[in-house]
């Protein structure tokens, strides 16, 4: 059965975790980094944060790295801003579905201009 604050936590950190990728000063994130879904335990103990680049699977890939690198202090501040009492432990993940959402788009505008022809 889906938890009503569970499900509010975990959009209340995707709130707080996009404001905090505009803050960060790595190079190695991207500046079209989007975080997609947040996947929080019941317990409340761990999140799972799904994030995709409109440049492409490398790219994401090579911001995951330098979001891990930056863990401790996207904790910190998630636990400040959100007033918790425990810090989930964070893993992001790469996700690619901006990338297949917009190559689906792309068949698609072409199915689409024979039949205009």
């Amino acid at each position: 059965m889906p938890n009503f604050k569970n499900s509010r936590m975990a959009e209340d950190i995707k709130r707080e975790m996009t404001a905090i990728l505009r803050e960060l000063k790595d190079p190695r994130i991207d500046k079209m980094l989007t975080i997609v879904r947040t996947d929080l335990s019941g317990d409340m103990s761990s999140c799972k944060i799904y994030v995709s680049s409109f440049a492409g699977m490398e790219k994401t890939l090579e911001s995951v790295k330098g979001l891990k690198s930056a863990e401790g202090f996207i904790r910190r501040e998630l636990f400040h801003r959100l007033k918790m009492r425990k810090s989930p432990e964070l893993t992001f993940v790469a996700d690619n579905s901006i990338e297949r959402s917009a190559e689906i788009s792309r068949k698609l505008s072409q199915l689409s201009k024979p039949e205009e022809e």
